[in-house]
This record gives C-alpha cells, structure tokens and sequence, in this order.
C-alpha cells in the first residue's frame, strides 16, 4: 500500500512540473543566466528594459523557478555593449566622505604605508572593542569546546561582562579550591597578573614619588633582573595578592615575574635583548623562621630564615629548556622544560614513531645558573649544649654568587622537599630531604653601607664633623659601659677607622689596617672591648687563642665529599677580610699557630700550599688581640717582654700596645664601684624607673667631660668615613717624626723593653690617617701627627720598667702633654705628690691614713716645671672635687679624704 501511494505522489508532481514549463515556454519573458541576488527579481538594471509581469502572483512564481532553471538567455550577444552606455543621473557618486580639495600632494609610498599601518590599528582596535565578544556570542560553551584551536580571548578591561575574568569583589572568594588550586585558574590568575602590573605601575611612596619607576630605571641601567619588592608594601596595597602570595609562592612569583616583564618592556622595549626573564624578588617578609623550628607545616611556603654560609659549590649549568635528538630520524623533539624535582624525557619521537635513543641537542638547549650553597644557625643562637642546623638553598639565575662562606645572611625562599635514596636507605622508609629555593638574599654586614645612608644621616654626620670637641666625644663613645681606660679606647677608636693603604706601582703593598694588643692583669675588661668592637664594626669575626688552631685561623684544605676534590676552606682572618679579627687568649696560642698569623698581619696576605693547590688568599684585616701576663699578673718591675711571652716579631707587628694595671687607687676605686653599681641598676631588665638611673649618672661623669654618641650614629659615622674619607699627607712634619724615632731607638735599645724598627715610623702614619679621617679631613694636618706620636709614645712608656717610666714621661713630656687639659696633667702630678706622701705615711705610722696632706708649695714647683704658673681654675674645677680632693687656703695644704 505504501509503495503504491509513493509512486502515485511522483506521478502528480511530475504533471505540475510539465504544466509549469509549458505556461513558461508561451510567456514571453527572459531571464539572465545567472543565480540572482538580492533585487535581481524586482528591479531591472539600467541597462536593460525588461516587460513587466501580468501580475504580481505571476512574477513572483518566475523568480522561484529561477533557482531551478539551467537555461538563460546568452549575455555575450550584439546588445552586449548596450549595458554599458552612459545614463547621467545614475552615474553619480555620493558626496559624503569625498575631498575634493585640489592642493593635495601625491603621497610617498613611506607615507602610504604609515597611513595604511595606521588604518589597521584603527580597525583592529575597533574590532576588539566591538567584535570579540559578539563572535563568542555566536557560539554555545558546548560548540566552544567542540572546536579545535579555538582560544579564549583575553580581555585587559577587568570589569568586562562575563566569567573570564574575576571581578575584584569575589577574587578572594575561593570557591571551596586550595589556594594552590584557586591561583592556577586561568581567571583568577589574569586577574593577579593585571593587579600586580597595576600596583606596579601606580604605587607611591609618602612624598608621591613612583616607587617602581625608579627601582626599574636603577635596574636596567646596572642591567640587572632582580626587582625588589617590599612584602609590607604589597600588603598596604593589595591584601589579597600578599594573601595568597606565601600560601602559594611559586605560582604567585611566576605570575608577577611576567607581570614584572610587561611592565619592564612598556618602559624599556629593548631590554628583553640583555635580560630574558625579570624576577620579582620579596623582601622584608614579616615573620622570620629559625632553621631549627622549620617543619612540615611550612612545606611549599615563602619562608624567611637567617644564618651564616658555610660552604657554596661553583655555578654550574642547569637545564631550563631542553631540546632532544632522535638518533634515527634526526627530528628535534621539544621543548621540554625542566623541573626541578625529576627529570623530563620525551617518550617517542612523533616523526619515525621510534622510542628513542635520544640526544640532547646542545645547540638550542637552554640552560639556567645554578648555585648550591649550606647556611647553618648563628652561632649566638645556638641553645646551649646543641649542635647548629644547617640546610641547603638553591640559587638561580643572578642569585648566584650573591654570598660567600662566612656571610651571615638573611634569605627568603620557597622550603621545598625532594625525593633522596639515601634517606630511604638509611631509614627504611619513604624521606624527603628539604632544600629552600632562594628568593631573595641580604647580607647582614651591608645593612649599614653608605648607599644605604639616608641625606639626614649624611647631614648629621657632617655636622658632628665640625664639632671643636668631636675627638674626645669618639673616643668617649668607644666602649660608654666601660669606666676608665681612656688610652685602650683612644686605640680601638684608631684602628676602628683605620690608615690608607698603599700600593705603588702594583708592587711594594703597605698595610692600612692598625693593629691593637691589650696585655694586662685579669679583670680589666679585656674581653669586654673585644666583644664591643665585634658588635659595633660592621664585619668583625671573633675567636679564642684556646680554641684556635693555626689552620683555624688562616686556611685549610679538605676533600669535598661529594666531588672528591681538594677544595680549600677560609679560616678566620680570610673571613674577616676588610674587617676586624678579635684574637682573645692570645698568650695561650702555641707557638706554631702564632707564627703562622705573620705573613696576614704584615703583608695582608695567607700563601697555601697544601695538597697541590698553591695559591694566596686575602685577610685585609684589622688584629685585635687581648692576652694575659705571665703567671696572670703584670709585674711593673720587669719590662714588657718578660711579663708576655711573645717574641719580638708579633710584637713589632703591633701598632698599639696597651697595658692595663689593676692598681689600687681608693678614690679612683670607689668611682669605679659607683659606675658599675649604678650600670646594674640601671640597666636591669625589671628596672622600669629609669629616673633612678639617671640620678646615678649624674654622680657618674665621663672620664672626658663630654657626652658620648649615640652608638648607632656612631657606626653610620664609622662606615661613612671609611668609605668616603681618605686623607693624604701633604707637609708632613718629616724632622719631627726623623727626630722622634730616633729618640725612641735610643731608649728602646738602653731599655731593653720592646723593639723599635721602622714599623713604628709607618704606625704613626696610619694612626696620623686615622685621626684625620676621624675629623673628615682630606689632608693630614700637624694635629694628626702630633696625636699619633703622643699614642706612640704612651704605648712605648707603658711598656717600660717603673723605674724608667717616670724619668721617659719627664723626656717626653713636650709631646705627651699634646691635646691634654692643664688640669688633666695638674691632677696626674697630684696624684703622684699624694701616692709619695701615702707611702711616706705607711712607713713612717705603719697604717693607712684617711687622708694625705699636699703642700701647696710642692704642687706649685711641678706646675712650674710644665709651663702652668695659676692653679686657681683647676683648684675650682669638677676634676678637682670629683677625685675628693679640697684646697685650704690658710693652711695652704691640699687634702684628700679616703
């Protein structure tokens, strides 16, 4: 039944198509052999006069048979050229958009070009802002996903309609993901990129400078790929970005680092062609973590830890991009970039379809800086009787070589795990050893570089320079905890700022450095000034003569575990290079280890030849040493060299020699035991009333008479002169130093105490610098040299017997007496007139008396002898009371009370 109604269907629509056809064949229209377009039908062209339809039904049937029909009428005919022929009120072109301006010059072809470069930007512009999302629109996310190669537009307006990119409101709204998860997605990872270009761009600091504008331009100019950002700062700004940025430092620094990139080149189009990738480095991160305390918790986390190097490989190649080789087909198959936990092989070749073998193809492989280093614990941080931690950071890229052994430093980084066979070996289980992949490195030692001086501290530090008393403030400063010892202080502030060295001609090298030695009875804070100096240099490296080995302080070499080569190790003095090295316990040094620190206190230098290496390292360093007597006292009666056992050429190369006496002095006794009284009081760390304390200083006075320096303007003052101040000597008193040494060399070989030799000429000329560069003075000035020999020949009298001090003291008094306040030498010849008629007394009555009787008389026949004629002023001065003494003018006596 079914087929017989099929094939009646066709018959019927057959006879309607034969009907069709006759009706067209008796009409007597034609139409074009074409297919029509849109009006073709129902307008006819001007070139052509069609007959127009019977009826509309009519015509409109004709243009849909149209489509069907495959015969025509042939265009090619004789009335061809009739479609051409001129019709003027067609033949019109619209006004809008013409110039008809005749001035117009032929354009260049350059000028065509840039005008038609123009035009494109204008269109692709234009297509952007309109065409982009309608395209999008003319597909479902189902169709999207269908086709192949199609990628999702990024768009740079943020609050552009939606889902592909985040808003700023919801940005922290994580949807239930981890943060490692939420960072990764492409919309939320387009918005952190746009938020950090922005605070990039647009950050200012309090005065509206642009901050990163000036870090970039310092940065491209040193060519440099660091930018430094500070974490308090992104906080300020983007809370959200500093959120995320330690939960999931490696995904958040890849995203800065090409957000950095961008706006690097928006500045500096070029720079990609010195730099290939800027990474963002993260400074001052809030929260410091000790190696000790790090855990599983802070696994994959931005981390700030603190220590000291201990040992750095050499910077090796490491694999960033690789490209390999198929050995059959000779295909390059990459790239591949490589990670730093296993290694990426490709696993057939898609050209032969081969499973290798597989080359690394040198040429177009990429490779990275790569530099291990091990930081272990401050030693100061160290609880007592535990062993340091240590633990390994990886640097890349310009990290490396950023630090040396020795350095203690400051390091932000990523705490990873990798997997170790050994640990799984040793403990039977499954072990990943850590490492931090550093970040961001700063050397402790160069907090307080002069680069690092703000122009209020150089302003300060100016001023203070100008100061008529600022010699007697420095050396005050020196050591404030400490009472007494003003020729120790005066010494340490010398070598603190050191001489010039020289080096003519690159041949004949002269030291700079001023080297101190402290020798006394015990108890005399010794220690004490070594621990000072260590805190207020800005390198110093302190060590025992106990704990100290000949190797410890110079250099030694060991096998390096790993690579089984010969590696060399610094010492002490290596470490302290353009430092200070605190040599404490001095005499209990062995005689091997002392010589060897010979060649690193004259010459600078430490020459190895150990095990086939053969080399010289620096230690351009300043030596200060403390050492105990013989026997633990110090005997007056015997001259220095019999109360230390040191041999003569340690003790030429000692610039300074500074001997320390516990003499028994009862004023001086009871004012020294106010000041330590007064300094535990005050400095208790329950003592909340600090009123209490000051009220002890008054009754306290500097044994200068003048107010210290604050300590952290005095080391801002030190770094600065140092850095920025080197005096020159220009007329140098030469007859007075020829004189003077000649003096010393006689006395010294009629004594018997210690050498002179012609170190002692170039130690008055570094410490002549010294005292220059103190006053910031380019030039040595005759108070410079002046200050240097009265050093010279304080250091020279102390080490005398106490039979020839007195008699050397009167031979030089003409220079001891330089920079010395009148009524500092009236009290030191006082004191003398008191200990002689003390000792008349013990004699004579077998007893200590409560108090000395002076004749005025005598008084006045020593002030005589050194040019001083009126006592008055130093009868009424605060030196005079403070040391008890009172002056009866009816008596003429002066009275001591005990």
């Amino acid at each position: 039944m079914k087929v017989l109604l099929g094939s009646v269907r066709i018959c019927t629509t057959l006879l309607l198509l034969e009907a069709l056809l006759k009706l067209l064949n008796n009409s007597n229209c034609s139409f074009p052999n074409r297919t029509p377009r849109r009006g073709d039908a129902l307008t006819s062209s001007p070139g052509r006069d069609l007959p127009p339809f019977e009826d509309e039904s009519e015509g409109l049937l004709g243009t849909d048979v149209l489509v069907e029909e495959e015969e025509g009428e042939d265009l090619m005919g004789d009335a061809m050229e009739d479609d051409y022929r001129a019709i003027p009120e067609l033949d019109l072109y619209e006004r809008e958009g013409l110039d008809d301006d005749e001035d117009l010059q032929e354009m260049t072809a350059s000028q065509r070009a840039e005008a038609e470069r123009e035009m494109q930007q204008r269109d692709r512009a234009e297509d952007l802002r309109q065409g982009r999302m309608r395209i999008d629109l003319l597909y479902d996310s189902d169709e999207e996903e269908e086709r192949p190669g199609k990628k999702r537009p990024r768009l740079a307006d943020p609050t552009a309609v939606g889902d592909m990119i985040e808003s700023i409101e919801n940005l922290e709204d994580m949807k239930g993901h981890s943060v490692r998860e939420w960072v990764s997605m492409a919309a939320p990872r387009l918005e952190i990129y746009h938020r950090f270009k922005n605070f990039l761009r647009t950050h200012v600091d309090e005065h509206g400078h642009n901050v990163f504008k000036e870090k970039i331009s310092d940065m491209c100019k040193e060519n440099r790929e660091s930018l430094v950002v500070n974490y308090e700062d992104l906080a300020a700004r983007e809370h959200v970005l500093a959120y995320f940025l330690p939960e999931a430092p490696a995904e958040m620094l890849k995203i800065f680092d090409e957000a950095a990139k961008d706006v690097v080149l928006s500045m500096y189009p070029k720079y990609d062609r010195i730099a290939k990738e800027i990474h963002v480095r993260i400074s001052s991160l809030p929260l410091v973590e000790e190696l000790r305390s790090l855990r599983q918790l802070h696994l994959n986390q931005l981390i700030r830890t603190s220590g000291v190097v201990t040992s750095c490989t050499g910077v090796l190649p490491q694999l960033s991009m690789v490209k390999y080789n198929c050995n059959k087909c000779n295909f390059i198959l990459g790239p591949f970039f490589q990670s730093q936990n296993q290694e990426v092989k490709p696993g057939s070749c898609p050209e032969c379809q081969s499973m290798g073998p597989f080359e690394i193809n040198m040429e177009e492989t990429v490779y990275q800086n790569y530099q291990r280093i091990t930081i272990q614990e401050s030693p100061g941080k160290v609880a007592a009787g535990r062993l340091p931690r240590s633990k390994d950071a990886i640097l890349l890229a310009d990290l490396v070589d950023s630090c040396k052994p020795g350095d203690d430093i400051e390091l932000t980084g990523v705490y990873h795990n990798n997997y170790d066979g050994s640990l799984n070996t040793a403990n039977g289980f499954p072990v990943f050893a850590t490492v931090i992949m550093a970040n961001h490195i700063t050397k402790k030692d160069n907090k307080l570089a002069v680069g690092e001086l703000t122009d209020e501290d150089i302003k300060t530090i100016i001023s203070l320079s100008k100061d008529e008393r600022l010699g007697e403030k420095i050396f005050a400063s020196i050591a404030p905890s400490i009472y007494g010892h003003e020729d120790i202080k005066r010494g340490l502030a010398l070598a603190l700022f050191g001489g010039e060295a020289k080096n003519p001609g690159g041949k004949h090298k002269v030291r700079g450095d001023i080297n101190v030695l402290l020798c006394g009875d015990p108890g005399t804070a010794k220690s004490q000034f070594l621990k000072y100096v260590e805190k207020v240099s800005s390198r110093a490296v302190f060590t025992t003569g106990q704990g100290a080995s000949a190797v410890g302080l110079t250099a030694y070499v060991q096998r390096n575990p790993v690579s089984k080569e010969w590696t060399l190790e610094a010492g002490a003095l290596v470490l302290a290079d353009r430092g200070v090295c605190l040599i404490d316990e001095f005499d209990k040094m062995n005689d091997q280890d002392r010589t060897s620190i010979h060649e690193a206190m004259e010459q600078q230098s430490i020459s190895i030849s150990k095990a086939g290496i053969v080399t010289s390292l620096q230690a351009r360093c300043t030596i200060i040493s403390a050492a105990n007597p013989i026997g633990g006292r110090y005997d007056p009666s015997l001259t220095f060299a019999d109360n230390v056992d040191l041999s003569e050429p340690i003790l030429s190369r000692f610039d300074i020699l500074c001997v320390v006496r516990d003499t028994i002095d009862p004023v001086q006794d009871e004012m020294l035991a106010r000041f330590v009284v007064g300094s535990h009081i005050k400095h208790h760390p329950s003592n909340k009333d600090t009123a209490s304390g000051a009220e002890n200083e008054q009754h306290l006075p500097n044994t200068y008479g003048v107010d210290p320096i604050p300590q952290e303007l005095l080391k801002k003052y030190i770094t600065y002169a140092k850095e920025k101040v080197h005096p020159k000597l220009n007329q140098m008193d030469q007859d007075k130093v020829a004189r003077m040494y000649s003096d010393l060399r006689k006395e010294s070989m009629a004594t018997g105490s210690i050498p002179i030799t012609v170190r002692h000429i170039e130690s008055m000329i570094r410490m002549a610098e010294a005292h220059a560069r103190i006053h910031l003075r380019d030039y040595v000035v005759e108070d410079d040299v002046n200050m240097a020999i009265r050093v010279m020949l304080e250091s020279f009298i102390d080490t005398q017997k106490f039979s020839v001090m007195r008699s050397m003291r009167k031979t030089f008094s003409r220079y001891l007496s330089f920079k010395r306040d009148n009524n500092e030498l009236l009290l030191f010849i006082l004191k003398q007139l008191v200990a002689e008629q003390s000792t008349y007394q013990r004699n004579r009555y077998g007893a200590q008396q409560d108090s000395i009787e002076v004749p005025e008389k005598d008084m006045v026949e020593k002030a005589r002898q050194i040019n001083i004629h009126n006592l008055s002023a130093f009868y009424e001065s605060d030196l005079f009371r403070i040391n008890k003494f009172t002056h009866d003018v009816k008596k003429k006596l002066i009275l001591q009370q005990f």
